[in-house]
């Protein structure tokens, strides 16, 4: 044995196989799980909120939108709806992408994914909302109008975090923080973002599409 000053390091049988893992992504990486889990919870809070506008609805009578309100327009939405989930293709390259390694694809492809969400965005809080306040009712309006506010109010304050996320990926990516093994972080947001257009469909079918019929 050679002698070096130093006592030597004794480690607990199993204790060496307990620590985190420095790269990796999926479910080998905790971070993976913690956007797994966060996403579960803001389903769950989404499916609360529609199962709501469901039962205000059947509890208000055979009319609904109720006070004469009209049906919602489609034409906006469906432009919007095509162009928030368009954003998934992107996004969904980016990920590819660094997969592979390949770090100018992601950075294009995520600028690409924020340009369409921000236009989505745009449009609900430039366009969409102005319209029916100006012209329709309000959150104070009546019960419907409450729970058009807060439903979509909420996707699209959820798209905003989804466009905050992508900046911060955007900007760790321009400092080569990724690569084919070290990428959890464009992994989650990913995730999030597909979340955040899946969820768009039922909420396009809830308050737009079923009071049509």
């Amino acid at each position: 044995m050679a002698l070096t000053g130093e006592a030597p390091r004794l480690v607990p049988t199993g204790q060496a196989d307990e620590r985190l893992p420095s790269v990796g992504a999926g479910p080998t990486n905790f971070g993976w799980w913690g956007m797994v889990l966060f996403i579960a919870v803001e389903a769950t809070l989404f499916a609360l909120l529609l199962a709501s506008y469901f039962y205000l609805r059947f509890r208000s009578g055979p009319v609904w939108p109720p006070d004469g309100i009209e049906n919602p327009k489609l034409k906006l939405v469906v432009i919007m709806s095509a162009i928030l989930w368009s954003s998934s293709i992107p996004v969904h390259l980016a990920h590819g992408a660094i997969k592979k390694g390949e770090q100018t694809k992601l950075r294009v492809y995520l600028a690409l994914g924020f340009l369409l969400g921000a236009v989505f965005l745009a449009l609900q809080v430039g366009k969409e909302y102005p319209d029916i306040l100006r012209h329709e009712y309000t959150p104070r309006t009546d019960a419907y109008g409450s729970m058009f506010f807060t439903i979509t109010g909420l996707h699209g304050a959820h798209v905003f975090v989804g466009l905050l996320i992508s900046a911060w990926v955007q900007l760790r990516a321009r400092q080569g923080a990724f690569d084919r093994h070290r990428h959890v972080s464009v992994q989650n947001f990913v995730m999030y973002w597909h979340f955040v257009d899946v969820v768009w469909v039922f909420v396009l079918l809830t308050l737009y599409i079923s009071p049509q019929f």
